[in-house]
């Protein structure tokens, strides 16, 4: 399976996992995005699912996403793969209840 990378470096951030789920959900800026191409990541993504987005800056300034794959844990993907959907506080405490 390929992995999105910059040089030698992983697309795993420096932060660990465990740090960003610490925080409030408020603080987290938990959201999700429905994939609509996975293109050289079948078995990472798939296409029509809600897949949860961590906020990553530096990613977003590459047009990449970090989001939380198939695997469980979060990878670079690049941000055209997914689009937005405004999502009701109810279905966001759903997912979030299902996707720690």
């Amino acid at each position: 399976m390929k992995r999105m990378a910059s040089g030698a470096k992983s697309s795993r951030s420096s932060d660990s996992s465990s740090t960003r789920r610490s925080l409030p959900t408020h603080r987290r800026g938990r959201h999700y995005v429905l994939c609509v191409k996975n293109k050289g990541y079948p078995a990472s993504l798939e296409r029509g699912k809600l897949y949860r987005v961590l906020l990553d800056h530096n990613a977003e300034t590459h047009l990449m996403r970090r989001i939380v794959d198939e695997s469980g844990e979060d990878y670079l993907y690049p941000r055209d793969y997914f689009v937005e959907l405004p999502l009701p506080a109810a279905a966001k405490r759903a997912l979030s209840s299902i996707s720690r």
